[in-house]
């Protein structure tokens, strides 16, 4: 496989010995490729099951494009040597395989360091390496379930709510690429080499941050807020318009204010029932709370009904309150792939999209 090489390429020298399968660990080692690493991606005899998947090649292409490809039977001694050399010279070792699984075939961590003491070992899992639930088998759903994910959608009584792609996976796979780097530059201070232990369940943990903060300090669990953005402000919410939905984001007064003037309810903003301190431009900038929520935002969806959403989003990005139309995915890198906003798409083998040169951000 192979991809547009980018011209950023601060890990050029650095080699990656990839057991991993399915997204986390995949989508880990493309960052670390797309950054300048050589990656050696390991498949057994019947390959990666993403080969498999329901969209075929395609969810396969966009995890792995720009690595290198080695079949390795493990239960072949003589590919099993291979692998050990392999282990026995490269920078990084990556595994997202059961937990064990690398230790039976003689590639765990402690027998890789033995023979390459500065081996930076990742190891990716569904809930770590340690403790009781080490053996226990993890999907991006499944844990989604387990950590409270899937009721912090939606609102109070609805059933609950899988976040619509792989969050758990992605986030975990961002999470080992950052730490790898971490292990690299640790490497580099001391010299040695160490175990990098990621999980699915942190990860999902590091995702919900500043809710799962607050159940362990006050050991309670947020409302479901539906669409409410987090600030808390009754402008910062979902909105059906005459054709199609809005998000806005008007958190402050100054975009409220903004808000209020483009809909022609500015008078709203001046009514002491709703805003008791009103709406202040100067000082210190503050989320906007409403004494009477409910009724400020009906008046709001009532205006805003009467608009088509792609008219209100340019119209209100032109006074600078963040709002964007809801898209289906291909509607917005359709849009994408004509005009770059921030020069990050690329085009590898097979048609897969790929984002250069590493986790989503652009090097001038």
């Amino acid at each position: 496989m192979s991809a547009t090489p980018p011209t950023f390429r601060p890990l050029d020298g650095v080699t990656v010995l990839d057991f991993s399968h399915v997204i986390a660990g995949p989508l880990a080692s493309f960052h670390l490729a797309r950054l300048g690493a050589t990656v050696i991606k390991v498949e057994g005899a019947d390959g990666d099951v993403m080969r498999r998947g329901a969209r075929g090649m395609q969810a396969y292409n966009a995890l792995n494009a720009g690595k290198e490809n080695r079949q390795l039977d493990l239960r072949d001694l003589a590919q099993r040597q291979a692998a050990h050399d392999l282990a026995a010279k490269v920078d990084i070792l990556l595994d997202n395989l059961r937990p064990g699984v690398l230790d039976r075939f003689g590639l765990g961590y402690d027998a890789v360091k033995a023979i390459n003491p500065r081996i930076v070992y990742c190891s990716v899992s569904g809930f770590g390496r340690k403790g009781a639930w080490a053996d226990r088998p993890a999907y991006d759903h499944v844990i989604q379930a387990m950590t409270g994910m899937m009721m912090l959608a939606g609102n109070e009584g609805d059933p609950p709510i899988k976040v619509g792609f792989p969050a758990v996976d992605a986030v975990a796979g961002l999470l080992a690429a950052f730490a790898m780097l971490a292990g690299l530059r640790e490497r580099e201070r001391t010299g040695s080499g160490m175990l990098l232990d990621v999980s699915m369940l942190g990860a999902a943990m590091q995702l919900m941050y500043p809710f799962t903060c607050d159940a362990l300090t006050n050991d309670t669990s947020p409302p479901r807020l539906g669409n409410q953005g987090y600030s808390g402000s009754p402008a910062a919410d979902l909105f059906e318009c005459r054709e199609g939905w809005i998000a806005i984001g008007a958190n402050k007064p100054r975009h409220v204010v903004s808000l209020l003037g483009i809909l022609g309810l500015a008078a709203l903003g001046d009514d002491r029932a709703i805003f008791p301190d009103g709406l202040p431009l100067q000082g210190p900038a503050s989320f906007v709370r409403a004494a009477e929520p409910a009724r400020f935002k009906q008046a709001v969806a009532a205006a805003i009904h009467n608009w088509d959403a792609e008219t209100l989003e340019a119209a209100l990005v032109d006074v600078q309150v963040p709002a964007a139309r809801v898209r289906r995915l291909h509607d917005f890198t359709g849009a994408f792939k004509a005009a770059p906003p921030f020069g990050l798409l690329a085009l590898g083998e097979d048609d897969a999209a790929v984002l250069s040169p590493g986790g989503g951000f652009a090097v001038s």
